[in-house]
């Protein structure tokens, strides 16, 4: 019903922009239907010219992505083209061979320069616009969240490093990276518990993740709520023939929430058209420069993309190679324990 009410709307702007385009030109008497064929020929034409602007404006975009923020190129061009303008820019093309016209003539440089004149306000705007969505989220996950888990030693609070050095002390285990391991998947879709993320193989020599207990509770008075709990949780990762790896990990909760917003178009109706993939990197962009920015967080944290979509992956055998990363001596740490 949403769906079907913002169409409704978008189809009654579109009606009016054209009696007001048809207002203006019957008001201006420039109307003279007298070569139709001359008509269609300019048509076609100017068509070609706005969809030839919106296409260099799409590739410029790409290119701009692949150079600046470093990211591979893919089918993102394609996917982002409309099939109806390409039907349209297909069809303005034939028509226009088709009757030996030029594609492009004189007045099509005066247009594209006009184009970008009228354009060049926007990006004054939008240099004031709000933040985009990944980054938005990433500012809430910092201090919504990672600054309350991993204060710093204060106030007779513990801070991250001495919880995980309790918990080792308690259970007679070794956690052997003292990092929050933050699990941004691809989809955004986050599981209730990361063994969802085991591989599914009945294969005994498969790492898999378990839960554990978790590190000692942290609670604040937030945003009026007395007391609110918050509280990192640990996972053990089992091999067959070595002993189990512990380490602290979850997933990125907001972007789990803009995803079940997303399955919910039907009411968030803003958010059609949000890319998933655009919202990631973004997220994950902005998160790495401000845990790399902020004292209490710098290096407390390890972010880990892991690509939900391939069942062939396998989240534990990820987390290992990034643990036997950032300590090469891991398998004594925990050898030294048992």
């Amino acid at each position: 019903m949403v769906l079907r009410n913002l169409k409704m709307e978008r189809g009654y702007v579109y009606v009016i922009q054209i009696l007001l385009v048809a207002g203006i030109a019957l008001g201006s008497q420039s109307i003279h239907l007298n070569n139709k064929q001359k008509w269609a020929l300019s048509i076609a034409r100017y068509i070609m010219y706005i969809l030839t602007m919106h296409a260099t404006e799409l590739v410029s975009v790409v290119i701009h992505e692949v150079i600046q923020k470093k990211r591979d190129f893919n089918t993102q061009l394609f996917t982002k083209v409309s099939m109806n303008q390409l039907l349209m820019y297909v069809a303005s093309v034939t028509v226009l061979f088709y009757n030996e016209e030029k594609l492009y003539s004189e007045d099509f440089l005066l247009i594209c320069i006009a184009y970008l004149i009228i354009k060049y306000p926007m990006l004054i705007i939008l240099g004031k616009a709000t933040l985009s969505i990944g980054v938005g989220l990433a500012a809430s996950y910092v201090e919504g969240y990672l600054m309350y888990i991993i204060p710093p030693a204060e106030d007779g609070m513990e801070s991250f490093e001495d919880k995980m050095r309790k918990y080792e002390s308690v259970h007679n285990v070794v956690v052997p990276v003292k990092k929050l391991f933050i699990i941004i998947t691809k989809s955004m879709y986050s599981p209730a518990d990361l063994n969802e993320f085991n591989k599914k193989s009945q294969r005994e020599d498969v790492s898999r993740l378990e839960p554990c207990s978790s590190f000692d509770e942290v609670v604040k008075d937030v945003a009026g709520v007395k007391n609110r709990i918050y509280k990192s949780a640990v996972y053990k990762i089992s091999r067959l023939s070595a002993p189990p790896v512990r380490v602290a990990a979850e997933c990125a909760t907001p972007l789990y929430t803009l995803y079940k917003a997303i399955q919910n178009k039907h009411v968030y109706n803003d958010i059609i058209d949000v890319s998933a993939e655009d919202v990631v990197f973004d997220f994950m962009s902005t998160l790495r420069m401000i845990l790399a920015k902020n004292p209490q967080l710098k290096d407390k944290c390890e972010i880990v993309f892991f690509d939900d979509t391939n069942e062939s992956l396998n989240l534990a055998d990820v987390l290992l190679d990034r643990i036997k990363e950032l300590e090469p001596d891991f398998e004594q740490l925990i050898n030294s324990k048992n």
